[in-house]
């Protein structure tokens, strides 16, 4: 694994938008779908997230994260508002670029980012524990995993 990255969207037609980001990620695995409440207090439609695993460098992965988000006209109005697509890299290999802080810094915090990568790498851990703990301690009662 290169890096891991979590994908959300709830406007529009999510799962075209998350579709469409993948083709430009080229993952080598991902999650299934997980539909989430959204977080930050912002009143919203719920969320589809996944997460996915790329070959790719942090350089490489944020790049592409970046151009995935500009291809589904994602816009940048209200911090954790509504959004086509959000494309965040969570851990990732190599060197960090400038603006881009690694191991994402809200990432433990998330059960939207945390359920679906515990589905795909089971040992999988962040600074503040293992995956399997952090999300046990958030619990799960707004992320649904999908069929």
């Amino acid at each position: 694994m290169s890096a891991v990255l979590s994908l959300g969207s709830n406007l529009g037609d999510r799962a075209a938008h998350l579709r469409a980001a993948l083709e430009v990620l080229e993952p080598t695995a991902v999650s299934p779908l997980y539909e989430t409440a959204p977080v930050g207090g912002v009143v919203q439609d719920d969320f589809l997230n996944l997460v996915a695993l790329v070959p790719w460098d942090a350089v490489e992965a944020w790049s592409r994260a970046q151009r995935a988000e500009q291809a589904a006209d994602r816009t940048r109005e209200v911090r954790w508002g509504p959004r086509t697509l959000d494309v965040d890299v969570v851990v990732a290999d190599g060197a960090v670029p400038d603006g881009l802080v690694l191991p994402h810094p809200r990432a433990h915090e998330r059960a939207f980012v945390l359920a679906p990568w515990l589905d795909l790498d089971p040992d999988a851990a962040l600074p503040q524990g293992r995956v399997a703990d952090l999300l046990a301690a958030l619990g799960d009662a707004d992320v649904r995993r999908l069929p």
